[in-house]
């Protein structure tokens, strides 16, 4: 059975990719869950990650022996080890823009992740309106999320980004995440994709594993004291 190394569900967004495209998929996988502590060189979580990926981060494949890591070549070993699944667009052209808008998310929007660390459990709307009204570079991330979306959604039938869930669906998971824990001003029909996102049972299924961590990473938390938990 596949592994998947993943991060806390909370804070994670690198893991959550793989994680959803894994369960919305219905693809059977191990999950290992290692515990952030912190991410210098002797912390207990860089010790554990490096005994499986030489990069020591997370998320990591384990395919009986065989490392990928990466969530960009993790999407695409799955595609190729599972090609019944669909997890790419069916048509060339579609699929090429779909590795396109994956391959900006990857490396883009920094601004906005810069800002907004991810953050499911907590509330961050009133951080999101300074954000909003400080920073013009997070504004100009979301705009570019909301032209982008708006042009894919309006270009294919169906309810996600290129019809049916895709990889690309998984890989905006967590920025979705980011608008809904800041509460940062969208437009309703992409506050609607948003809301459909959020309700596939993949994508339900790490809220909901985030929401029942209860694992305050003081780290992981720039914007908010620390709460009284019960033990």
């Amino acid at each position: 059975m596949l592994k998947l190394y993943i991060g806390n569900k909370n804070y994670s967004s690198w893991s959550m990719r793989p994680w959803v495209l894994l369960q919305q998929a219905g693809i059977p996988f191990e999950e290992i869950l290692i515990r952030f502590d912190s991410f210098d060189a002797g912390s207990e979580f860089r010790r554990q990650i490096s005994t499986v990926n030489p990069v020591g981060k997370v998320p990591v494949l384990d395919d009986d022996g065989l490392i990928v890591w990466d969530t960009l070549a993790i999407a695409e070993y799955l595609a190729e080890r599972f090609p019944e699944k669909n997890l790419w667009p069916s048509n060339f052209q579609a699929r090429a823009r779909a590795r396109s808008v994956c391959a900006e998310m990857h490396s883009g929007f920094t601004a906005l992740r810069g800002a907004c660390p991810m953050n499911i459990e907590a509330d961050l709307a009133e951080t999101g309106q300074l954000v909003w009204r400080d920073k013009p570079a997070v504004r100009a991330d979301v705009a570019r999320l909301v032209a982008m979306w708006r042009e894919l959604l309006a270009g294919h039938q169906g309810t996600m980004l290129f019809g049916e869930f895709s990889i690309a669906d998984a890989f905006f998971a967590p920025v979705c995440m980011r608008l809904k824990s800041y509460a940062l001003p969208v437009p309703d029909d992409i506050a609607a994709y948003i809301d459909r996102l959020s309700a596939m049972p993949g994508v339900k299924a790490w809220m909901d594993g985030a929401l029942a961590e209860n694992d305050f990473r003081e780290f992981e938390e720039p914007y908010r004291i620390k709460r009284l938990r019960p033990a």
